[in-house]
């Protein structure tokens, strides 16, 4: 295998090819459109692929491969598959980081060593339907993209006859025919595995899997030689396919800024608790405050400051007496639908990201239209969360595997269990936006407090001051609490009236 791709002649990528990926993208071509790329960046199953030092964007990309076997030059479409001699799996890889640089051309950005792995193996062309070859990716076991040359919105023939409109595909071209929705980015001691197969074939022919492991180069850019890599939100959220992510971890978090903590009066400075994804973080002080405030009487000390629609309606804790306080991080999903599921639902979707990001002290905060018939989380899901330090999940959905999720400990806020899997009724759709939660609106790094009364959401700039008023009115209300056990009548004593406020603040 490796032999056979030693030095193709030409290797021609095509841009935007598959529905999935152009959903995804928001945008769909009239026409194919293509770039070439390096044939010393041909590399073989088993190896290793760089990510260079002081670049964060390194992406995957599995596609299917076509290996012309007989010159093709004005052929039409209905010939065309016939120069095919073979079809096998590729991963296209690319860095964003250099993208913006090469203006379109893709030279650096994909011209890498090691940036074109084929194969292991070739599949006879002759024994499948070009309508009908499938292709998917795993990172670290987990499979990422699924999808089928029937979601190509350009059938596999019209890349060869386009093509060659306009020169000569000679004998062992490649043709890298794009790649579906999913694609996005990997760090260093990840490895990833493309196979290009054909299931309802006869045989059921695969290319086996092609397997490569990034590695962290050391030898960074010379910027007095020409331009060096740089990347800015856009890039990010292209490379990581929708939302951007922690470079250092490889988990999709969203495209939020760094934190920015949420301090008490008289914090000593100490370190917040809050993962990097929060837009904000709450240092010890103020979240032990959160913890000894009761929900009701913080919605009330909205209320008093014009904010009537705090509320997240119809969740209740999974288990009793718990208590959760943390900064939001958000998951939206949207009504099922079988193509959006396709293009969002499967590999590495928003909500697994989103478990995977979850940092220290944060809630996740699930958006499922208050439809409790369809479970939101499962365990696998929890036990990722509670191992990331989630301070617990809302939805106003339903909990899957209720029992088990239980019993791990994680605090999940849920209108109930339900056995359903996810594709039912939901699609998930996207991560770290504003949503709305049990009729309440919720962004991400506002404040989630919850209780035995249920769960109210509180804005960033408001919660010192609201837990301080909170805990004040808590003091009072205890007092008062023991003036009527003592036997006082009601009347004036709740609400204090001139002469009890007075004995209220004069006491010892």
């Amino acid at each position: 295998m490796t032999d056979s791709f030693a030095r193709p002649g030409k290797i021609i990528a095509v841009h935007l090819s598959y529905a999935s990926r152009a959903d995804q993208r928001g945008r769909r071509p009239a026409d194919p459109s293509y770039f070439f790329k390096v044939a010393s960046s041909i590399a073989a199953s088993g190896g290793t692929v760089e990510r260079p030092a002081g670049t964060e964007l390194l992406a995957f990309e599995g596609e299917i491969a076509l290996v012309i076997g007989t010159p093709a030059r004005h052929v039409g479409i209905d010939d065309a598959w016939s120069h095919v001699a073979s079809v096998t799996a590729a991963n296209d890889l690319g860095l964003y980081d250099l993208r913006a640089n090469d203006k379109g051309s893709n030279v650096r950005s994909k011209g890498g060593d090691g940036y074109t792995p084929l194969g292991p193996d070739l599949i006879d062309a002759r024994d499948v339907d070009p309508a009908d070859i499938r292709v998917r990716t795993w990172v670290n076991g987990e499979l990422r993209q699924d999808d089928n040359s029937s979601g190509l919105i350009f059938p596999l023939a019209q890349f060869v006859a386009d093509l060659s409109q306009h020169f000569t595909l000679e004998t062992g071209d490649i043709i890298l025919t794009g790649t579906p929705a999913g694609s996005s980015v990997i760090v260093p001691g990840d490895v990833v595995e493309v196979e290009v197969d054909a299931p309802n074939a006869p045989g059921a022919p695969t290319s086996g899997r092609l397997v490569t492991t990034v590695t962290q180069g050391d030898v960074p850019f010379d910027d007095t030689l020409g331009s060096v890599p740089a990347v800015d939100d856009t890039q990010r959220t292209e490379a990581w396919g929708t939302t951007p992510a922690d470079p250092s971890t490889g988990s999709g978090s969203g495209s939020v800024p760094a934190p920015e903590p949420v301090e008490g009066s008289g914090s000593p400075h100490p370190e917040p608790v809050g993962g990097s994804g929060s837009l904000h973080a709450l240092f010890p002080d103020l979240r032990a405050k959160l913890e000894k405030a009761p929900t009701a009487g913080l919605s009330s000390q909205l209320r008093k400051r014009g904010h009537h629609s705090c509320f997240i309606d119809g969740v209740a804790a999974n288990i009793a007496g718990t208590k959760i306080v943390g900064t939001a991080r958000t998951l939206r999903f949207i009504p099922a639908r079988e193509d959006l599921f396709k293009s969002h639902g499967g590999g590495y979707n928003a909500q697994k990201r989103l478990f995977d990001a979850v940092g220290e002290g944060e809630i996740i905060v699930i958006e499922a239209r208050e439809d409790a018939t369809t479970g939101t989380l499962g365990d696998i899901l929890a036990l990722r969360a509670k191992a990331r330090g989630a301070a617990g999940v809302v939805t106003d959905g339903g909990v899957r595997d209720f029992d088990e999720v239980a019993r791990i400990g994680l605090p999940v806020f849920s209108q109930g269990a339900h056995p359903s899997v996810l594709g039912r009724k939901h699609v998930p759709w996207e991560l770290d936006v504003t949503i709305g939660c049990g009729g309440a609106a919720v962004q991400p790094g506002d404040i989630i407090v919850g209780d035995g009364d249920g769960v109210i959401v509180i804005p960033p700039s408001l919660v010192e001051e609201v837990v301080d008023a909170a805990l004040a009115q808590e003091d009072e209300d205890a007092w008062i609490a023991a003036q009527v056990e003592a036997g006082h009548p009601v009347d004036g004593l709740f609400p204090l009236n001139a002469e009890w406020r007075a004995k209220y603040e004069a006491r010892g």
